[in-house]
C-alpha cells in the first residue's frame, strides 16, 4: 500500500465519540473536513481536557534532527513507538529518515498498513505467528526490508523454525547487551559470536550487522556510554574481519536513543573502513515532540548547544473545576489524560475564562494526579478561578501520545490545522 495514499485516507475517518475533546457538533464530519474548518482551539467548541501539539515546534524538531544526522553522517530510523502516528512517520521520512524503528510486531503491522518500506525492529522476535506474518510480508513485497535483533542461540532456532519456506532471508543484527543488569542483548563478545554462528547455520536469516541501546548502560555517563559504544564498534570490526558479513551488501551498526545520540555520533565517526559500506543508524524517537520534563533535562543538545535546541511541542489544556481553598485548586485532567510515569505535569500558563488573556501560571504547582483530576497547589496571591484553562507541560512523549487517539495540531495563534491519529 502506498504510504501517501494510506495516510491521506486518515482524513476520511468520521469524527465521533471515540475521540476525546473534539467539538460535540463535529459529530458526523470527517477528520479532513474538521481540519479544513481551521477551528480555534479555545473558541471553536473543543471540550477540556484537550491535548495540543504545536505545529511550529514539530516542524522545527523534524528539521533539526535531519540536519544533525546529515552533519554527522548518520542514517536515521526514528523510533515509531513514541508517537505511533503514520502522519508523523510520513513527515519523518520526508525529512530524510531511512526508515522507522519498531519494538514489537504489532507496531510493524501498523507501519506496513501505512506503507513503510524500511523497518528496524529493535527486539528479538520469537513469536511464531508474528514471524510467519513477517515472512509473508517479505514474500509479497520485494521492496520491503526488515532488520531485526537477535540475541540468543535459542532465539535464532525459533526464528529459523518459523521462517522456513520464506522466499528470502530476514536480515538480522546481533544485539550487544549494555552491561550486567541491563536489559536485553548478548552479554559478552563471545556470546555474540555464538549467536552469529547460529545465524550462519540457517538459510532463513542473514547477518547484516550489530546493534544495541546505550540508554541501558548501568550508571550511564559519557565515559561509560562511549566505552560501550566502542565495544559495539569493535564487535562490528571483528565480525567483519571474520567474514561474517560477506552476504550483507552493507553493514548495519545501530544505536542511539534520545539521551545519548551525541555520544553515538562521536563514536560512530571513528568506525574504520570495513569490507562493505556501513549504515550508521540512529534511532532516537522522542525528538519529534520533545517534552518539558524528562527529555528537556536529558537531551544531548544541552551538551552541544551549538548544534541547536529541540522545542517541546505538547501542551495539555485543562479547566479549573474546583477551587475549594485559597491553597488548592483542581483541574479536569488526570492520569487518563497526562503522562505521569516519569514526572508530573508542569503548570505553564493560564487562560483567563473571563477575558481570554493568557498569562504565566505564577504560583501554581501540580502536586498530584487522580484518574480524572489534577491537584494544584496555589500560593498566596495566585490568580486562578473556576473556569480558567491551565496549560500544562508534559514529561515523556511516549506516554503522552498513547493517551490520545486524535490530537489537534495547533498553530501559535490557536488555529487547528490538522489532527494527528495514533495507533497504540
Amino acid at each position: 500500500m502506498a504510504a501517501d495514499n494510506a495516510v491521506a485516507r486518515l482524513a476520511d475517518e468520521p469524527v465521533d465519540h471515540r475521540f476525546k475533546a473534539l467539538p460535540p457538533d463535529a459529530e458526523g464530519r470527517t477528520v479532513g473536513e474538521l481540519a479544513a474548518a481551521r477551528l480555534n482551539l479555545f473558541t471553536g467548541g473543543f471540550t477540556t481536557p484537550v491535548l495540543a501539539l504545536s505545529a511550529e515546534s514539530v516542524e522545527h524538531n523534524l528539521a533539526l534532527l535531519e540536519t544533525y544526522a546529515e552533519r554527522h553522517g548518520l542514517a536515521f530510523a526514528p523510533h515509531g513507538k513514541t508517537s505511533m502516528s503514520p502522519q508523523l512517520f510520513a513527515r519523518q521520512l520526508e525529512y530524510g529518515a531511512w526508515g522507522i524503528t519498531a519494538a514489537v510486531p504489532h507496531q510493524v503491522r501498523v507501519y506496513r498498513a501505512y506503507g513503510i518500506q524500511r523497518i528496524f525492529l529493535a527486539n528479538e522476535v520469537v513469536d511464531a505467528a508474528a514471524l510467519r506474518w513477517i515472512g509473508q510480508e517479505l514474500d509479497a513485497d520485494p521492496g520491503f526490508r526488515l532488520v531485526c535483533y537477535v540475541d540468543s542461540v535459542r532465539g535464532v532456532e525459533l526464528m529459523d523454525q518459523a521462517l522456513r519456506g520464506t522466499s528470502r532471508p530476514l536480515d538480522v543484527v546481533v544485539e550487544l547487551g549494555a552491561g550486567e543488569g541491563a536489559r536485553t542483548g548478548a552479554r559478552t563478545e563471545a556470546d555474540c559470536a555464538a549467536v552469529a554462528d547460529a545465524v550462519a547455520a540457517t538459510r532463513t536469516l542473514r547477518l547484516v550487522g550489530v546493534a544495541g541501546y546505550e540508554g541501558e548502560v548501568p550508571q550511564a555517563d559519557a565515559e561509560r556510554v562511549e566505552a560501550w559504544l566502542r565495544r559495539l564498534v569493535g564487535l562490528a570490526v571483528d565480525f567483519d574481519k571474520a567474514g561474517r558479513f560477506a552476504d550483507a551488501g552493507e553493514i548495519v551498526v545501530s544505536a542511539g536513543g534520545s539521551a545519548w545520540f551525541d555520544a553515538v555520533a562521536d563514536v560512530f565517526a571513528e568506525i574504520p573502513a570495513l569490507s562493505q559500506p556501513v549504515l550508521k543508524l540512529l534511532r532516537s524517537g522522542a525528538y519529534v515532540s520533545h517534552d518539558d520534563g524528562h527529555y528537556r533535562h536529558l537531551t544531548p543538545f544541552n551538551r552541544v548547544p551549538d548544534e541547536g535546541a529541540l522545542q517541546p511541542a505538547f501542551r495539555l489544556w485543562a479547566q479549573v473545576v474546583s477551587r475549594p481553598t485559597a491553597e488548592q485548586a483542581f483541574v479536569n485532567a488526570g492520569k487518563r489524560d497526562a503522562a505521569y510515569d516519569l514526572d508530573l505535569p508542569v503548570a505553564q500558563v493560564v487562560r483567563d475564562a473571563r477575558t481570554g488573556e493568557i498569562r504565566p501560571a505564577t504560583g501554581l504547582t501540580v502536586a498530584g494526579l487522580s484518574d480524572q483530576h489534577g491537584w494544584l497547589r496555589t500560593e498566596p496571591g495566585a490568580r486562578l478561578e473556576v473556569g480558567d484553562w491551565v496549560g500544562l507541560g508534559l514529561s515523556h512523549p511516549c506516554t503522552s501520545f498513547d493517551k490520545w487517539q486524535l490530537i489537534p495540531l495547533v498553530e501559535a495563534d490557536g488555529t487547528v490545522t490538522d489532527y494527528i491519529r495514533t495507533f497504540f
